[in-house]
């Protein structure tokens, strides 16, 4: 990909819905986000070698980071459209990656048993932003989901710590859970909404939200570029308003 073929990345007609979450928070959808979508999903196919498994988070699968010769035009992008509709004065720093989610149900850590936020090492004064941005056309191979806590903070900061240091069958018999991807409320977590999948459809959201891939179906996984869940994610430090 060069960067006369991939700017302007984003489409100046691409639409915009602000969708609202069951417990008052919301998102934001757009549909027919990039100009040439295909692109992208061209130069993920020639960087397959690329990818590498995550190895600094709970995400189930694998990454490349982003040609940077588009992080100009996507912050732009941000700063223009996408900020004022959150809690962000400045954009401090961005960090986009395309990544695919591969793991099969049966060998996830309990940590991807469950949803997550983004807002870890943040600072009070700083909101946070996320993306996502589907570059599949399978729709079965799942959207976002977004969840609330549903036990009080004590029992549900002991459930994330313990999901990060107990061995898998501990884990399971003191919290009731089953290896596999969250797809619906359960004891620890109330589902509030979701976006199902759609082709070059950009989801935008604070950080804050508990969420996760929505994947009803782990056996339609697969690490291929031009098959598999592919999608490119966004994260968006910035400075809060001044109070």
């Amino acid at each position: 990909m060069t960067v006369a073929q991939a700017l302007p990345f984003f489409n100046p007609r691409m639409s915009l819905e602000k969708l609202t979450l069951s417990n008052g928070q919301c998102c934001y959808v757009m549909d027919n986000a990039l100009l040439e979508p295909e692109l992208l999903v061209g130069w993920a196919d020639a960087s397959k070698a690329a990818f590498r498994p995550v190895d600094f988070s709970a995400y189930p699968g694998q990454y490349v980071m982003l040609p940077s010769q588009l992080d100009a035009s996507i912050s732009a992008w941000f700063t223009q459209r996408m900020r004022p509709l959150f809690d962000a004065r400045r954009l401090i720093r961005m960090h986009m990656r395309l990544a695919m989610v591969t793991l099969p149900a049966d060998v996830l850590r309990p940590a991807q048993w469950l949803c997550h936020s983004d807002n870890f090492g943040v600072a009070p004064e700083q909101s946070i932003q996320a993306s996502v941005l589907y570059l599949f056309k399978d729709p079965g191979l799942g959207g976002t989901a977004f969840y609330e806590a549903a036990r009080p903070a004590a029992e549900m900061k002991a459930l994330f710590d313990d999901a990060l240091r107990l061995p898998t069958d501990e884990f399971a018999q003191r919290y009731g859970l089953q290896p596999g991807y969250l797809v619906d409320s359960n004891r620890y977590f109330n589902r509030i909404g979701g976006v199902a999948a759609r082709w070059n459809r950009m989801v935008f959201y604070d950080g804050t939200i508990l969420h996760t891939s929505d994947i009803p179906d782990p056996d339609r996984l697969n690490d291929d570029p031009l098959s598999g869940r592919l999608t490119l994610n966004g994260f968006y430090t910035c400075r809060r308003h001044a109070a």
